[in-house]
């Protein structure tokens, strides 16, 4: 493998009874059929259960990465009170709560919000006493119906959105998006200060009006 970036070349001699410090295992293969036969436990003992938590969508960090979607830690609790659902009653019905993670937008709100009622509305729950079914628990027709999900429940879609060629408007090429960018963080950076001042001339032409 070629040196890649400003590192240092390799020139390790093997003094000191190097045999001693290389770790091995010859186990892989065993151990990945061990986990193999670990998970097809669990699915048989959770049926109909299903193998995995209902998680939320999330946008990857950072500027790189920010505009691709994929499966977060878990649902706020602002999200999950949207939905009409406790963060208590969540964790029992296989939702995933997070409540250290929070919502910088209002689009991820309502899409999480919209997954998990949509998850509600597939959900079927077993009464603990089939004699006296308590409020929120499925009928017996539906609990026969019930099939166990083994992969992601309500998977991340890539949609990708295609746009016919055509001619570039005299807007667009006007638009300055480096510019407009710049302007929006400016603004917002200095929108307190200007709030204050509109306040204390606010608060002087009052003065001077009495």
């Amino acid at each position: 493998m070629a040196i890649r970036g400003n590192r240092v070349v390799p020139n390790a001699h093997f003094h000191k009874d190097w045999q001693r410090y290389i770790k091995t295992w010859f186990d892989q293969p065993a151990r990945k059929k061990r986990r193999h036969q670990k998970r097809a436990e669990k699915s048989a003992r959770i049926a109909p259960r299903p193998l995995k938590k209902l998680r939320p969508v999330v946008r990857c960090p950072g500027a790189r990465f920010n505009m691709r979607q994929r499966l977060g830690r878990g649902f706020t609790v602002e999200e999950l009170k949207a939905a009409g659902v406790s963060a208590k009653v969540a964790q029992t019905i296989g939702i995933a709560v997070d409540k250290r993670r929070k919502n910088r937008s209002v689009e991820s709100l309502q899409e999480n919000v919209q997954r998990l009622k949509e998850y509600k509305s597939r959900l079927i729950v077993f009464p603990i006493n089939r004699k006296r079914p308590k409020k929120g628990d499925s009928s017996e027709q539906e609990c026969r119906l019930a099939a166990q999900v083994e992969g992601d429940i309500l998977p991340v879609k890539k949609v990708s959105a295609t746009e016919k060629p055509r001619k570039v408007t005299s807007a667009e090429k006007k638009f300055a998006a480096f510019h407009t960018v710049r302007q929006a963080r400016v603004n917002k950076k200095l929108a307190p200060g200007r709030a204050k001042k509109a306040r204390e001339a606010e608060a002087e032409a009052k003065d001077k009006a009495k």
